[in-house]
């Protein structure tokens, strides 16, 4: 354990402004089924996988890449039909979804990783859970994502009047989306190069993916499987939907709310994450 503070130590303690930029490379894998997926790979180390949320690109996590890939292995997904993926009309569930991590992690040799999910990501991470267990896990981040254990109508009734603008109307939809996930200023050129991400994911895909995760009455069974500790990082508005499911479930889990940052929270607040998510994993445990 000492020997672990020692090592981490230079990475808790410097400024996220003074870390050096780490330069991603681009990387390929195909799956069981015939899709090829895109990912950015970076640095050395203990490794870390980064999902993104629904429609969004490997490159959402930019800060984390860049300061987490002085010392890990850091490798961020374009899950199939975003980013640079394959767009297939098949397999847009949380179930395949899942497995692609699976054979992701297997494929890159990856062993005691630390899986990273946002949004949509969180019940994949869980549906992986459910479906592998944790045998090549060391533990799970969820990001501002849901898990109930019973279905909210009013909730499921406002994603279906999602879905419509999504078929009727997706690139007004996706501006407002997209400018809708922060809380604080963002570059307009910042902006429009999520929207241009996220139009790349077709329309009917994106609805299936997401109708994958709400269509679930009850997550519990997959929270059962989840055998490795756990943090939550969300918006305290959503700590109901989004941190209470999953600690009533896991009571070990670890919760941290953000006040002042919109569901991009890792962006709005990237120092806070940042800190967090490094000091999670200094006190995991070895194996």
């Amino acid at each position: 354990m000492l020997r672990k503070i020692c090592l981490l130590l230079p990475f808790l303690l410097i400024e996220p402004a003074l870390v050096a930029s780490a330069e991603a490379k681009d990387g390929s894998s195909n799956t069981t089924d015939g899709v090829k997926l895109h990912y950015l790979e970076a640095g050395s180390g203990p490794p870390i996988f980064f999902e993104p949320g629904w429609s969004m690109p490997a490159w959402i996590w930019d800060a984390q890449i860049k300061y987490f890939a002085e010392h890990f292995h850091i490798v961020a997904l374009d899950p199939r039909s975003q980013g640079d993926s394959d767009k297939p009309t098949e397999g847009n569930s949380c179930e395949r979804r899942a497995q692609d991590i699976k054979e992701l992690i297997v494929h890159l040799k990856l062993d005691h990783v630390v899986l990273v999910g946002w949004s949509l990501g969180v019940p994949e991470l869980l549906t992986y859970a459910e479906q592998f267990g944790g045998s090549r896990i060391r533990a799970y981040v969820l990001v501002d994502g849901f898990a109930w254990d019973k279905q909210d109508p009013q909730f499921i009734t406002s994603m279906v009047g999602m879905y419509k603008q999504v078929q009727t109307n997706r690139r007004e939809f996706t501006e407002k989306f997209v400018r809708s996930m922060y809380k604080k200023p963002q570059p307009e050129e910042y902006i429009q190069r999520v929207v241009a991400a996220s139009l790349k994911m077709p329309s009917d895909s994106a609805v299936a993916a997401s109708v994958s995760s709400i269509s679930r009455a009850d997550w519990r069974p997959a929270l059962a499987k989840v055998d490795r500790p756990v943090l939550v990082m969300c918006q305290a508005k959503l700590k109901g939907m989004a941190a209470d499911p999953i600690v009533s479930a896991i009571p070990a889990a670890r919760a941290e709310l953000f006040e002042d940052a919109g569901h991009a929270l890792f962006v709005d607040d990237a120092e806070r994450f940042n800190a967090l998510l490094g000091e999670f994993i200094l006190h995991l445990p070895e194996h």
